[in-house]
């Protein structure tokens, strides 16, 4: 969990702008969005063998337009 430290000048809204951008670089709103609801072991590999499909081919793409012409 982030913490932040607050000076005496400083104001409640900056600190709570430090915190969220604490909260931000620290991955956790995406890592709570992903644990809210459970999500069966099937259902997590299907969808990372999805996304390892979907990098592959993306992958692929930009090494096929990055090679000059054969000729």
């Amino acid at each position: 969990m982030p913490s932040i430290k607050i000076k005496n000048n400083e104001s409640f809204d900056v600190g709570l702008r430090k915190f969220k951008r604490a909260c931000e670089r620290a991955g956790i709103i995406p890592e709570v969005r992903k644990r809210e609801f459970y999500e069966k072991p099937t259902a997590v590999r299907k969808r990372k063998a999805a996304a390892a499909v979907k990098r592959e081919a993306k992958n692929q793409r930009k090494n096929r337009l990055g090679r000059p012409p054969r000729f």
